[in-house]
């Protein structure tokens, strides 16, 4: 299962967050450094409506949604590449997870400390990149050594890696994270050899307090944030209230659908942040569905037909024969699957069809004995 570490400064909500995400009280928060040392890890659905309005089609029993992982790693501090604080141990616990969600503090209470003494979102969010790429850079620094020695001998493989190391160097120096350069296809291939922490896809979770999610936008420091992450980073950031997710914990989805409307909002920053992630690690959900279940599939955004069969069962995959499928939008439009036959949206899909976000699907295969 692909993750999303959970970082950021201390104090900023992390722990709060990850409790909201994961509907639990599994990560400790208090108002001091370091609350969290060891990353905690959990599963977390990723909230999607067309589950249960296909579940009425066929009167599902269950429904299963897809899932991501999300993983709150320990917060870190100016020095954490040569070892300050945790250092070493949060960026290693970065290594390990596939995108990072980035929460950065967006509201001022002195009864809050904050690590550098004011609350500036900019200025936290250039804290944390700058020591992920001077991780970065020192490690781009001893591989350059290794390759050129390679290269000399007329290695393909190494004059190739480092072209795209001569091309980073300069570049993480300038101070930009590596998830912003622009290489071709074949240069991206190779980078993401080097595993580099600023290589990875971010996104930014803009914790605001609990008065402020209605009007979120209006905040002074989500649109810094918001600016400076589209001008520089080429992302997105979603507003969150860490404190009002912790406070939906223990609600049913019922209380929690009204205490949200006494706030003045519809849905929680949380399902809109889950599903940012998911999108961020470039995943998408097919449905299948039954008098038994509608089930969400995840598959990678570009996976063919028989890649996505085999997310089931390998046996769907080595066997596929094709896929009787038809588009989300269209089954809930008219309502049943005859319908959809009689109005020409069900087809035959072979083994070289590019699954689309919503498809509905199912699968025809054989395997020999």
């Amino acid at each position: 299962m692909l993750s999303a570490g959970i970082v950021g400064l201390p104090n900023v909500g992390k722990s709060t967050l990850f409790n909201a995400l994961t509907r639990s009280r599994k990560a400790e928060s208090a108002n001091y450094p370091f609350c969290t040392i060891d990353p905690n890890v959990g599963v977390v659905t990723v909230p999607d409506p067309r589950l249960e309005q296909l579940a009425k089609i066929e009167n599902s029993q269950k429904i299963v949604p897809a899932a991501i992982e999300f993983v709150d790693i320990a917060g870190l501090v100016k020095g954490a590449a040569q070892g300050e604080g945790l250092g070493n141990q949060f960026l290693a616990a970065i290594r390990e997870v596939h995108a990072i969600t980035q929460v950065v503090r967006c509201f001022d209470d002195e009864n809050i400390h904050h690590v550098n003494g004011s609350v500036d979102p900019v200025r936290d969010i250039e804290v944390i990149n700058t020591e992920l790429i001077l991780s970065d850079l020192a490690g781009i620094q001893k591989r350059r050594e290794k390759t050129i020695k390679l290269a000399r001998g007329n290695n393909k493989e190494a004059i190739a890696e480092l072209a795209v190391l001569e091309k980073l160097e300069p570049y993480l120096d300038s101070g930009k994270p590596a998830h912003t350069i622009q290489l071709s296809d074949d240069e991206k291939i190779i980078m993401k050899s080097f595993f580099l922490l600023s290589g990875k896809p971010t996104i930014f979770a803009c914790n605001v307090a609990e008065g402020d999610l209605a009007k979120g936008d209006e905040n002074p420091y989500v649109q810094k944030v918001r600016e400076y992450v589209k001008t520089h980073l080429d992302t997105e950031a979603v507003v969150i209230s860490a404190q009002i997710e912790s406070e939906l914990i223990d609600l049913s989805p019922e209380e929690a659908a009204a205490y949200l409307k006494d706030l003045g909002v519809e849905e929680s920053g949380v399902g809109a942040l889950i599903r940012a992630a998911y999108k961020l690690l470039g995943l998408q959900t097919y449905f299948t569905l039954g008098p038994k279940e509608t089930h969400a599939w995840t598959i990678r955004v570009g996976a063919k037909a028989p890649e996505a069969a085999g997310v089931i069962h390998t046996d769907f995959e080595r066997g596929y024969i094709a896929a009787e499928c038809t588009a989300c939008s269209d089954l809930l439009s008219l309502g049943s699957f005859t319908k959809a036959k009689e109005a020409g949206k069900l087809r035959l899909e072979g083994k070289e069809y590019t699954v689309k976000d919503g498809d509905v699907m199912e699968f025809r295969f054989n395997v020999s004995k």
